[in-house]
């Protein structure tokens, strides 16, 4: 992915409707990345951007959700799960 191909969005933009209460996920990401992301959040936690980790990864999911409505499902929102998320490798193409 190209920096051109990232949107410009910051936390305190988004629009009302979707924060809403916060629940607890547990995922695994590499160290390198998160060590990355946590020392951004460090450095900026003060004005203007006052971020969090919490912050941070908001912003990152609903920009990449958004590039992949936009990819995969004409901009619409993706349907809702009729099961729950397993682990493991990813399916087969």
């Amino acid at each position: 992915m190209h920096n051109q191909d990232l949107l410009p969005i910051r936390p305190e933009e988004f629009p009302p409707e979707k924060c809403v209460r916060k629940v607890r996920a547990t995922l695994y990401l590499p160290a390198d990345l998160l060590d990355e992301a946590r020392n951004a959040a460090f450095h900026l936690a003060g004005p203007p951007a006052r971020m969090t980790l919490t912050k941070l990864a908001e912003a990152a999911f609903r920009q990449e959700l958004e590039r992949l409505k936009q990819a995969y499902n004409g901009g619409r929102d993706f349907p809702p799960r009729t099961e729950q998320l397993r682990g493991g490798r990813p399916l087969a193409a």
